[in-house]
């Protein structure tokens, strides 16, 4: 934007990620979830979308010149300023079956840039909030780890089974080989936990734009890295890895 975010757009995706939260909470460990396949076999459920459907109805309220791009409902504006970026569940398999690592991702575009990025984990109570020059943790500021070492770092993915589909695994394994510790603590979990300063790299061989693109001002404001797994711009890409300046130049 080449000027601070305005303060009303952080308070208002916090209104956002209550309110999305409040709807997602409703259905977690609900025994009568109804789980649909779209066309892609990915999975769906009622609260993936009634969180989008309830965000973006205040988003036209609040901003009716706005943009909005999701991933349960598609494209409104995409030309427009100012477009919001949607994913209301990161994660529908891990929320499917429980686990609550999983979280809502919400991301503001200026003229085609990212600028204000944030990761809620409902469940959790915890939201993730950057904009490419800070990032904080539940209103903290928080930063990556300055590792070095990659054989001391901690290495985060999401689906491993999608590495060889996607991206060259042979030097995935080599790196799982060569760091302290590889865990699939995956979603957009891995990547707080990166920006939070408890891990050091964070990989995902396939990824959508709404999957992307919140992400990237909460990587850059916690100090870290974000590219493809090529090393080329991620707002353009469709895989990423993310870790700190040291580990990932």
């Amino acid at each position: 934007m080449g000027k601070p975010v305005p303060k009303e757009f952080y308070r208002f995706v916090e209104e956002l990620c209550r309110v999305s939260g409040e709807i997602i909470r409703d259905y977690f460990h609900r025994p009568d979830l109804q789980v649909e396949q779209k066309a892609d076999a990915s999975p769906v459920t009622r609260a993936d979308r009634e969180a989008e459907a309830a965000i973006r109805e205040r988003i036209r309220r609040g901003y009716p010149d706005h943009g909005i791009i999701g991933e349960e409902y598609g494209e409104e504006n995409p030309g427009a300023e100012f477009v919001w970026v949607l994913d209301p569940i990161d994660g529908t398999k891990t929320f499917i079956h429980g686990c609550p690592l999983f979280g809502t991702l919400i991301g503001l575009l200026h003229q085609g840039e990212p600028v204000l990025g944030a990761i809620h984990l409902p469940v959790l109570n915890q939201l993730c909030m950057g904009d490419n020059s800070r990032t904080t943790l539940n209103g903290r500021a928080v930063g990556v780890r300055r590792r070095r070492d990659l054989a001391q770092a901690t290495v985060l993915a999401t689906d491993i089974t999608n590495v060889a589909r996607y991206q060259e695994e042979a030097g995935f394994q080599r790196l799982v080989k060569q760091c302290r510790l590889f865990r699939t603590w995956g979603d957009c979990y891995g990547y707080v936990l990166l920006a939070a300063g408890h891990a050091d790299v964070m990989l995902d061989p396939i990824m959508n734009p709404w999957d992307m693109l919140p992400l990237i001002p909460v990587i850059r404001g916690a100090g870290g890295v974000i590219t493809t797994w090529q090393g080329d711009d991620p707002t353009r890409g469709d895989s990423c890895v993310a870790a700190g300046k040291e580990l990932h130049p």
